[in-house]
């Protein structure tokens, strides 16, 4: 065990003490992980879309003090009893959802959906006491979504961490995470386009991205990518995409405008915007007879799918995932080995590299448009 097992840490975190503000590097106690759980020392973090909306709390339950972060890589530091899948010196990666290994979805080899460890946004504490691991002078500090990786340690439940090959440079393997998984996945492992296959991505953030380079290492020939923001599209041939559509420059819906460019509608979409809109023309873009959608974005909670059930009875199918199906303990190294074999490529997902000391910079570039990920340096 290391030297610091069972004692409380002293570090730096950075911590939201009120919506929309900058984050304040703070010196926090974060206390020795209990049953269930490990204690990380993170190396490097990113920052995410869901960081920021939840940082803003615009539309969510605001709770704050709160330490933001969830894609990150590091080192297992001490685990608590009856953990045995890690060691201290382990190189991992915490994820914002779980594998326990017990219950009926970890069991199907069909879903990713841990009834225990599934994602809530909306708790502040460990599962195993309901009490937070971070406190300032005796103030508890919330965690977020159970990874809270904006601080140079965390604890973590053991099932949301996956421990990956020790060769692996943390500084790009920390965005599988959260976002690139969570495309990747719903391309390969649920759209699942054949060689040579069309497909539509509806969205060119990260996400999108990360769909569009799926479909690129799946084989398919035709890789369309759909986005209001028609600046986005020249990035977006560095992950495969070779066509692009604009819906604001055509005076019909965009799923007519893809229709007739592909003789009847792509093999597969994947969207990746989380408007209702465009999930209903993702799923009326693909083919009849064989057409898939795959939907991606979390909507709004008060929209709605409208589309006619003739959509359905003519054979396409409508699909949806979670982290892009990814069991994080069991796939998650997996996906680590794509990168180290060249399979995968991560370094032009990275836009910026920032030291801790300046991770409000990183919340810039992402308001601004113009960070895909930004990697935040947690050792200066």
């Amino acid at each position: 065990m290391s030297s610091t097992a069972g004692q409380v840490i002293k570090c730096k975190a950075a911590v939201a003490w009120e919506a929309g503000k900058p984050l304040v590097i703070e010196e926090v106690e974060v206390a020795p992980p209990q049953a269930g759980e490990v204690r990380l020392k993170i190396l490097f973090t990113s920052l995410c879309h869901t960081d920021v909306y939840f940082w803003e709390a615009k539309g969510q339950t605001p709770l704050f003090p709160r330490i933001f972060g969830h894609e990150a890589g590091g080192i297992v530091e001490s685990v608590g009893e009856g953990v045995t899948h890690l060691k201290p010196g382990d190189q991992a990666l915490p994820v914002f959802t779980g594998e326990c290994g017990d219950c009926p979805h970890c069991k199907s080899e069909e879903s990713n959906m841990c009834d225990l460890l599934r994602i809530n946004t909306d708790r502040g504490v460990m599962l195993n006491d309901n009490k937070s691991r971070f406190s300032i002078n005796g103030q508890p500090i919330n965690h977020f979504v159970g990874t809270s990786t904006f601080s140079e340690y965390t604890v973590v439940h053991a099932g949301c961490v996956a421990k990956i090959n020790p060769d692996a440079p943390l500084d790009k393997v920390c965005i599988l995470s959260c976002g690139i998984c969570t495309g990747l996945g719903a391309t390969v492992n649920v759209a699942k386009p054949k060689p040579g296959s069309s497909v539509a991505i509806f969205g060119l953030g990260a996400v999108g991205l990360a769909a569009a380079e799926g479909a690129r290492i799946s084989g398919a020939s035709r890789i369309i990518g759909v986005d209001l923001v028609s600046s986005r599209f020249e990035l977006a041939k560095k992950f495969g995409v070779n066509e692009f559509v604009n819906p604001k420059d055509h005076d019909k819906p965009v799923q007519q405008v893809i229709a007739e460019l592909t003789n009847g509608g792509v093999d597969r979409a994947v969207e990746c915007t989380g408007s209702y809109q465009a999930m209903i023309s993702a799923f009326e873009c693909v083919h009849d007879g064989w057409g898939t959608a795959v939907l991606v974005g979390v909507p709004n909670k008060d929209d709605a799918f409208k589309t006619h059930p003739m959509n359905f009875l003519n054979e396409r199918t409508l699909k949806g995932t979670f982290y892009g199906n990814y069991k994080p303990r069991t796939d998650l190294p997996n996906v680590v080995e794509k990168y180290m074999k060249g399979e995968l490529e991560l370094e032009k997902f990275i836009t910026h590299t920032v030291p801790f000391s300046e991770i409000n910079k990183a919340f810039d570039y992402m308001l601004k448009g113009e960070s895909i990920r930004c990697i935040i340096r947690m050792e200066e």
